[in-house]
């Protein structure tokens, strides 16, 4: 179950933090490793080099989020929902043990100072749920479809979580902005989440230190 995001009530939170995961709670991506658990490496880099492929020899221009859906169906359609979510909260636990000490020690301190904090990721929420669980924050994440059937239709319930998509998220989260916002991330694809924040922390490879 994705923990709890709702601001308290009977009053403003103090603030909102907003972590991406790949590359700034974690060091790299997790994506082509976790479908490379699932399908084996040489048959993930595969389907993903042959949907960008597809895309150029149809004339358009490869597209990051045409390409992980594209890539998604290929590996992921058909798979019985019931036992990829185990495989993938099992994967997830696994990411645990990897989160960067410091980011995690920032995350904890907006905790410890009230503000509603959440893992905002283009990542799977099959796989990440189980480390929002660990931390204790909320999470926002690219979903996928489950069929009538109970298999993986390989299809994004909804649009993937990258970009202004991480915008738009936590907006229809929090209607009304709770307090200051801070927000975390270390590529592209979080410069709309980072430039929508009050505060931007870009994450590189040296350690964060010192307080908020």
């Amino acid at each position: 179950m994705t923990p709890d995001t709702r601001q308290p009530s009977g009053g403003e939170s103090p603030g909102l933090a907003a972590f991406d995961f790949d590359g700034t709670l974690r060091p790299g991506d997790s994506l082509l490793p976790f479908l490379s658990a699932v399908a084996g490496r040489a048959t993930a880099i595969t389907a993903i080099a042959a949907s960008a492929g597809r895309l150029v020899l149809r004339g358009h221009r490869p597209d990051r989020d045409v390409i992980k859906g594209l890539s998604l169906a290929r590996l992921l359609a058909g798979r019985e929902a019931a036992r990829f979510s185990a495989f993938a909260e099992s994967f997830g636990r696994a990411l645990i043990d990897d989160l960067r000490p410091d980011v995690v020690a920032r995350l904890r301190a907006h905790q410890q100072l009230g503000h509603v904090v959440v893992m905002v990721s283009a990542s799977l929420t099959a796989y990440l749920a189980p480390v929002a669980a660990h931390l204790g924050c909320g999470l926002a994440a690219t979903a996928l479809v489950v069929g009538p059937d109970g298999r993986l239709t390989g299809q994004i319930d909804g649009v993937n979580c990258r970009g202004p998509e991480k915008v738009a998220r936590l907006q229809a989260l929090f209607p009304r902005r709770p307090g200051e916002v801070w927000a975390y991330g270390d590529s592209r694809g979080d410069d709309e989440m980072l430039e929508w924040a009050d505060h931007r922390v870009r994450i590189g490879r040296k350690p964060i230190i010192g307080p908020l």
